[in-house]
């Protein structure tokens, strides 16, 4: 499987599913830009976004490996904005199996998206690794060494933003394209070990992007240019979620994420043009 490409897949874009995302990842009515198609200055789509168009195309790639979605739990994520995304048209989107790593205790899937308007312009890209328990041990290559992304010791962050995780929110998030039943079927998340339905790691995802957009870009879209994170531990609907950055250079900052309970998102950063 490493190296097959789909054939292009396409997303018809339009401006519902722009505010179906916003609202999944807890925009609310003062964000009045990602909510409203006649907003005053003009309509804008979360960064964040860049990551539904791949859902089809990894869908058919997870359904041809046969995987027990019991057993997946998703690392690490990484999005990268070429401009931004546009709120209407047609968007195509090729994935590939970029890598399979052998971690001993499970196999790591590293998934690659590339997506372009229709005129074929690169608009964004994504990657997706998903931890699959129970499937290392086969003697492959352990993958390179990850570069360490940890916050400074004893030092405040340049941002800190506080949002509350409404109890529908993953049943919200879901109607975005990743209805994997562990977000929403009690029964379900039992099989898989856990106490309840969690959130969606990409949910957890788009709030922290929430948080960095409007915390370092000022709520402008073109400055957001990429965001990396690693999911460290689940989020369960109801918690809080204090999202932190530390400026480190070049327009980057270090992010971590957290609930009161555990660190949720860490060895992260984001990229912004300053």
């Amino acid at each position: 499987m490493i190296g097959k490409k789909t054939e292009p897949k396409v997303y018809e874009m339009n401006w519902r599913d722009a505010v179906l995302y916003a609202l999944g990842v807890g925009a609310q009515i003062e964000e009045l830009p990602f909510l409203y198609e006649n907003a005053q200055g003009g309509f804008k789509v979360l960064p964040t976004f860049a990551v539904v168009p791949s859902f089809k195309p990894f869908g058919e790639l997870i359904l041809e490996m046969k995987l027990d979605f019991t057993r997946i739990l998703h690392g690490e994520q990484l999005i990268q904005l070429y401009r931004p995304i546009p709120s209407k048209g047609r968007l195509s989107t090729v994935a590939q199996v970029k890598d399979i790593y052998d971690k001993g205790k499970g196999a790591l899937l590293v998934f690659r998206f590339e997506t372009s308007s229709e005129g074929g312009e690169p608009v964004c890209a994504s990657e997706i690794s998903l931890f699959y328990r129970g499937a290392g041990g086969f003697g492959g290559a352990p993958g390179p060494a990850a570069e360490p992304l940890n916050p400074p010791q004893g030092v405040e962050p340049d941002f800190r933003v506080l949002y509350k995780i409404p109890e529908n929110q993953a049943a919200l998030y879901r109607l975005n394209g990743d209805i994997n039943p562990l977000h929403i079927d009690p029964n379900f998340a039992r099989l898989a070990g856990f106490e309840r339905p969690i959130l969606h790691g990409l949910c957890t995802y788009g709030y922290a992007g929430r948080a960095i957009l409007h915390s370092v870009c000022q709520g402008d879209v073109s400055r957001f240019k990429e965001f990396k994170a690693r999911f460290a531990n689940v989020v369960f609907p109801g918690e809080t979620l204090i999202t932190e950055g530390w400026k480190d250079e070049g327009g980057r900052y270090l992010i971590q994420v957290r609930t009161d309970r555990a660190v949720v998102i860490n060895q992260a950063y984001a990229k912004v043009e300053e």
